[in-house]
């Protein structure tokens, strides 16, 4: 019988407090039994998106298969994670949010990786006879689960505000159902996460977490929430909320889901419908309704017939 594979993935220095945590709870990972693997991100060399979009547009006409064009490491991620059954990822936070390397890897992620694009892309050239070598990749719709864990120095919490929020972008496009956040701030009162033992504990406890949704033998069990912080969004379990200014409406930035704020005992609770929590952007369903929406209405070259000319008067200001 073949081993599950957990995943992780650290964008922070090489035996830093991020690197640490992550191995941790991979430890408790290869103890149930699991095979585990380990990518040290900032070791790679991965270029920016050139936001070229030949991979949706590959998707889009039946072209492609959705993989980049750019030739580096990005790769070894890649492969890794179709591998994988599970992931963690692990990155610190600076300027209250996760390094920009982390941001790197999402865009080259998505929207290549969206598993709606590639789930249309694959169906429709099955059903055309297609060969799977020219489809994206079948290891795409593996379910995985996955975890979240965020590092920063800072003792005050606001510090790391969009540290998790922003660090969803990783799991969105791939469809992986995140089961547990972790966000580790101050960590500067200690040398090293080392002689943190509550903190090394929770690291433990995110691993255990992991192998009882890999364990699962339904789907109900398999997505649950296992994370010790509830959150006010019924999805990603994050606290931010953007204010719409439609009397009581407020929507959760990461999912993309409306609710409505309401004030109960003196405590802010959002009321979220379920058939908003069925729409997120992690869900299926909820990618599904943007790749449509870029399928149907993303307009093509040609709409400017003279837009070269326009441009010209712009192509060297202030060079």
């Amino acid at each position: 019988m073949v081993k599950k594979k957990v995943l992780g993935i650290s964008f922070g220095r090489k035996m830093s407090n991020t690197e640490v945590m992550i191995k941790h709870a991979l430890l408790e990972c290869e103890k149930a039994g699991y095979e585990i693997k380990f990518i040290r991100a900032d070791d790679l060399n991965i270029h920016i998106c050139t936001g070229c979009i030949s991979c949706v547009i590959g998707m889009t006409t039946g072209r492609g298969n959705g993989n980049c064009v750019l030739k580096d490491d990005f790769y070894i991620i890649d492969e890794a994670v179709m591998e994988s059954d599970a992931v963690i990822v692990g990155s610190p936070v600076y300027e209250m949010t996760p390094t920009g390397n982390f941001k790197v890897v999402c865009d080259r992620i998505g929207p290549s990786h969206d598993i709606s694009f590639r789930k249309t892309t694959y169906d429709s050239g099955l059903s055309d006879g297609k060969d799977k070598s020219l489809l994206p990749d079948e290891r795409s719709f593996k379910k995985r689960v996955g975890a979240l864990v965020a590092v920063g120095g800072a003792m005050t919490e606001n510090w790391v505000t969009f540290a998790l929020p922003t660090m969803f972008a990783f799991p969105m496009s791939l469809g992986i159902d995140v089961v547990d956040t972790y966000k580790y701030f101050g960590a500067m009162s200690y040398e090293h996460v080392l002689g943190n033992e509550k903190v090394m504990e929770r690291m433990s406890s995110l691993g255990q977490h992991i192998v009882k949704a890999l364990k699962a033998d339904n789907e109900e069990e398999r997505t649950k929430w296992r994370g010790d912080h509830v959150g006010i969004c019924p999805v990603c379990h994050n606290d931010m909320l953007t204010v719409s200014h439609k009397g009581m409406e407020v929507e959760c930035p990461t999912c993309g889901i409306i609710g409505e704020l309401k004030v109960h005992e003196g405590k802010i609770k959002v009321d979220f419908p379920d058939e908003q929590i069925a729409r997120s952007r992690m869900t299926y369903a909820g990618k599904l309704e943007h790749s449509t929406e870029i399928r149907t209405c993303a307009v093509g070259p040609g709409q400017i017939p003279d837009l070269k000319e326009r441009k010209q008067k712009y192509l060297h200001v202030g060079e």
